[in-house]
């Protein structure tokens, strides 16, 4: 039932066709008049390059404003799971976007496109913590130069079964008949049968999850972050723990005597090679060699932005503006 554990830190081990999983968690200060922290707390930082845990926070690429200034993608997808604090997205596309408290941005990279991601201190009067889950999930070969596609899960409209005090988040698939949104048309969480799962739980103590097994083979993983301890079919186990598990079992999980969270992933495998180079990941070397060629000559569109690490004003109302022009605000979902 249990294939592995591993210990929780800041970046969690994937399976196929998940890629990468990050838990950001910054209890970032009181922000200043460029929403970023103030600057003698940045002081012997290094910036642009800060991923040191350092009073609490990291700066990540961002040397005024904490985040990732611009750079590329190319052949997957980034699934942004907000649950504090802001991201303030900009594009090669011209799109642009602020999300969080709950929202989910589901950006599909294709072909290729350039962004930036930064979590602006909008409050001056007040701590900024800023906490959020990125996940990046692979595309099949014959989507790896699609268009590039991003949407916006608003928290409003983000499915949730509940039942007594147990919340389960539905970002992607079902869970007891709760359909999530509908993923970006390419992506292979587009398709039922790929049975991609992305669940957020969250369960009072000595409460009940249940989890049926896969119709098929499928990767699945549970990422205990949050609580003491919980039973996976009457096997303890401790916080801070990542389980790689069958998906062909039935899961049974009781919390202890502790709330507890926890997130699970599950995708059938694509089952295709993968090369991966940064921020680019296709099918072989030689694919990887033309992704850094067509970079390099085409920019993936160029930067239509006068920052490389845009933000988009003290103003704290959410909204996503697409390529086309259209504003899209909370409450609404985008085709």
């Amino acid at each position: 039932m249990i294939k592995n554990y591993f210990s929780l830190s800041f970046q969690w081990p994937t399976q196929e066709p998940f890629l990468f999983c990050v838990h950001h968690l910054d209890y970032y200060p009181k922000g200043n008049d460029q929403f970023g922290p103030d600057k003698k707390l940045l002081l012997h930082r290094n910036l642009g390059q800060d991923f040191e845990l350092k009073d609490g926070f990291r700066m990540y690429h961002g040397e005024e404003v904490p985040g990732f200034p611009v750079h590329p993608h190319r052949g997957f997808e980034t699934i942004t799971i907000v649950r504090q604090g802001f991201v303030d997205h900009a594009d090669s596309l011209g799109a642009s976007g602020r999300y969080g408290e709950g929202d989910v941005q589901w950006m599909t990279a294709g072909a290729g496109v350039q962004h930036s991601e930064m979590f602006p201190l909008l409050h001056k009067n007040q701590s900024n913590t800023c906490e959020l889950f990125q996940i990046w999930i692979n595309l099949p070969q014959k989507s790896k130069m699609v268009p590039a596609h991003f949407k916006m899960f608003w928290s409003e409209n983000i499915p949730q079964f509940k039942k007594d005090n147990t919340c389960v988040t539905v970002i992607a698939g079902q869970y007891q008949n709760i359909k999530s949104l509908n993923p970006p048309p390419d992506s292979w969480a587009s398709q039922p049968e790929n049975e991609v799962v992305i669940l957020l739980v969250k369960m009072k103590s000595n409460e009940v999850f249940k989890l049926p097994a896969t119709q098929q083979f499928a990767n699945r993983t549970l990422y205990f972050f949050e609580g003491k301890s919980l039973d996976l079919n009457n096997i303890k186990i401790e916080a801070n723990t990542g389980l790689n598990l069958e998906s062909q079992i039935d899961l049974e999980i009781k919390s202890n005597s502790t709330d507890v969270e926890f997130l699970i992933l599950q995708a059938r495998p694509i089952g295709e090679p993968t090369f991966q180079h940064g921020p680019f990941v296709m099918n072989s070397k030689e694919q990887i060699y033309q992704t850094i060629q067509d970079y390099q000559r085409t920019q993936f569109g160029g930067w239509p932005w006068p920052k490389h690490d845009m933000v988009h004003g003290p103003d704290l109302q959410r909204f996503a503006q697409y390529p086309n022009g259209k504003v899209e605000t909370p409450g609404q979902e985008h085709a």
